[in-house]
């Protein structure tokens, strides 16, 4: 492992293959929750569950504790954006939920989320919110593979959220995604639309965490008294979608899919890096 001199933490291949790890179980809780969203069940509920499974594999759940956060997920319903919390109000038909998590297998992590509209759609804006928020993590993931520094990942999210939505939606500012490694948040930030920092050079060994946030209309928000719940405020609904990924001498890694991300780069006319848990 060594650092860049933006402090950027840079892995090893045999440190990436114990990430990749940590990355597909955390897709495995990810596919578990899936298949118990539903009316009525409730967001602690689901809590449980990744925590209870987590542990049974002998992992941490790397959330719950961080910075006096309560549990293992943050989930957030409708127009909470990010970092909702837990609590005992069951889901409805048609609640748009987004469920962000994280573990650590022998000291090195993964972070990832999903966003589910329980049961039909409300609307068809709610199924394009959905949509386009995953095709703009697709859309920032592959221009890593090109890419020189990292701000090429917002613009490319950005790009392709303005060619989808045009003004129908809007990136939380002030929020973005982050290295990934040996802790949860690192060096460096990776926002989801064009700065003025270009970023650091990306290279073999940087693994990033990469995650639009998008809101119906407005992106005006605010925080709650809990210092953690992001609530949109101008009456739209939101999306959040998460992938780690790792860069390597082969190509991109993507920890926290299933496949490797194999699949979504292909579409792409990319190829994804041999998975070091199937060789």
């Amino acid at each position: 492992m060594s650092l860049l001199p933006e402090r950027v933490e840079l892995k090893t291949p045999e440190q990436i293959a114990v990430m990749r790890r940590s990355g597909k179980l955390l897709h495995r809780v990810h596919d578990m929750l899936a298949e118990h969203i539903r009316p009525g069940i409730t967001t602690n509920e689901l809590d449980t569950l990744a925590h209870d499974m987590i542990r049974d594999e002998g992992a941490i759940p790397n959330f719950l504790g961080y910075q006096g956060y309560p549990a293992t997920l943050c989930i957030s319903v409708n127009d909470v954006v990010v970092h909702g919390i837990p609590d005992d109000r069951p889901l409805g038909e048609g609640d748009i939920v987004s469920i962000d998590g994280g573990l650590i297998v022998e000291g090195w992590h993964s972070d990832a989320a999903r966003t589910h509209i329980v049961g039909a759609a409300r609307s068809s804006a709610d199924e394009d919110l959905v949509r386009i928020t995953g095709e703009a993590l697709w859309a920032g993931i592959a221009a890593l593979a090109t890419a020189d520094r990292v701000g090429r990942v917002g613009a490319a999210i950005e790009d392709h959220v303005a060619e989808a939505a045009g003004e129908t939606l809007s990136h939380l500012e002030g929020f973005g995604g982050h290295g990934i490694g040996t802790a949860m948040h690192q060096a460096p930030d990776v926002m989801n639309y064009r700065t003025r920092s270009r970023g650091p050079k990306v290279r073999p060994g940087m693994c990033l965490a990469i995650e639009p946030m998008l809101i119906q209309g407005s992106g005006e928000w605010e925080l709650e008294s809990d210092d953690w719940t992001v609530r949109a405020t101008g009456g739209g609904r939101a999306a959040h979608v998460e992938h780690s990924v790792a860069v390597t001498s082969q190509g991109l890694l993507v920890l926290t899919e299933g496949d490797g991300g194999a699949a979504e780069l292909a579409k792409r006319g990319l190829t994804a890096a041999p998975d070091p848990l199937a060789l």
